[in-house]
């Protein structure tokens, strides 16, 4: 793997491709930060060498050019707190203006380009954006993992440019290694832990790690499919009534496969989609007509954690309920202290981005599993086995 430790950064400008895709509150302020902490160990050796370092990133899905909801100079003053030093602004991410600062940038200083998705042409992976871009450094590192399954021009466009000086930032180093150690190196017993609204959405996952796993666990609103497929009545929970007949072959593979797939139960049910809702548990497969199932119940918890806590590698990804909500927010949470005491047994534990990683952070439990994705569609693909394009752009 080409990673950024095997050159020395003195005298040279390294154009990072960045995820800063944070959330910002209506203030601008930013209400999570982990994406921009996971990429300082790569911004911090490059300085530390005596290069600098030219930041390019998305923020949000601005759909007519430059948007100031969407700026990332909302994001300048925190990166310069993070980093203990003054960053550069170009309101540009190509232009005189982004030129010029690139080409006066000194060894050990810092600029950030405006929001490249002020541009169609970085969706699209435009050669000729580019090729602009690229004009700006001499080095490019890749270090946005929450990007890389997008052919974008900054993600897998740009590297073609940069044939003898293209390299994986620590964080893109660090995201495929811990996938490929879950992927292909798994200590038994291995538990996957799968959750959100859709069978649809990990279809091809699930199926891929029915190969690999001894015991797949089914939370979340994707249950609830299963459910009604095995005959029950679910209320009006959560179903993707065209794929039923999906559900019943998955059952039927994990058996032909020797995989334990274990299902919900009993669920915490509610009146309404709502904080403030009526709640009780019931069985799966008996919810009242009407009432909506919107997290596991105490007996799907405790056999779920049972096998969790007996797991030497765990994935997960998707959470067990509407943990956003504090009625529904227990499944999760539970599952998520299975998955922290399995870790301080030695089990090795990926949380898989997206979701599971808020739902993680939530519970201020993110110090205390092995390694937290940032990236959850990337991480996504990269484990039903996609190439991912801003990976391949590095290693070809």
């Amino acid at each position: 793997m080409k990673t950024i430790d095997s050159i020395s950064f003195a005298g040279k400008k390294a154009l990072i491709r960045v995820d800063f895709n944070v959330p910002l509150d209506s203030n601008f302020h930013i209400t999570d930060d982990n994406r921009m902490t996971a990429a300082l160990p790569t911004i911090t050796k490059i300085l530390n060498d005596g290069g600098s370092v030219i930041l390019m990133s998305h923020l949000g899905r601005p759909k007519d050019g430059p948007t100031d909801k969407y700026s990332l100079k909302h994001i300048v003053s925190h990166l310069a707190d993070l980093l203990g030093q003054k960053v550069e602004f170009a309101d540009d991410c190509i232009g005189a203006e982004a030129i010029s600062k690139a080409k006066a940038l000194l060894s050990g200083e810092v600029l950030l380009l405006e929001n490249l998705r002020f541009y169609k042409e970085e969706e699209k992976g435009d050669k000729d954006f580019a090729e602009k871009l690229s004009k700006l450094g001499d080095v490019y590192v890749n270090d946005a993992f929450g990007t890389a399954h997008r052919a974008h021009a900054s993600t897998a466009v740009i590297a073609q440019f940069f044939p003898k000086a293209k390299y994986f930032g620590y964080l893109m180093a660090a995201e495929l290694k811990n996938a490929e150690k879950v992927l292909n190196g798994a200590v038994k017993p291995f538990t996957a832990i799968m959750g959100g609204a859709k069978v649809s959405d990990k279809i091809e996952l699930i199926d891929r790690l029915l190969d690999k796993v001894d015991n797949l666990i089914i939370g979340g609103g994707m249950a609830y499919t299963f459910a009604k497929a095995q005959g029950g009545n679910i209320g009006k929970s959560l179903v993707e009534d065209d794929k039923l007949d999906l559900a019943l072959s998955l059952i039927q593979k994990a058996k032909d496969k020797g995989v334990n797939l274990l299902l919900p139960t009993d669920s915490v049910i509610a009146d309404n989609f709502s904080n403030d809702a009526n709640t009780e548990v019931a069985p799966n497969k008996n919810i009242k007509d009407g009432w909506m199932g919107l997290d596991i119940g105490p007996e799907s918890i405790a056999v779920f954690s049972k096998v969790v806590e007996a797991s030497k590698t765990i994935l997960w990804n998707g959470p067990m309920g509407v943990f956003e909500m504090e009625k529904f927010e227990g499944g999760t949470k539970a599952i998520a202290i299975a998955v922290v005491n399995a870790t301080k047994n030695g089990a090795f534990s990926l949380i898989g981005g997206g979701d599971s990683a808020a739902a993680v952070a939530k519970f201020n439990f993110t110090d205390d599993v092995s390694y937290v994705s940032t990236g959850g569609g990337a991480l996504l693909e990269y484990m039903e086995g996609k190439e991912l394009p801003g990976v391949k752009a590095i290693n070809d």
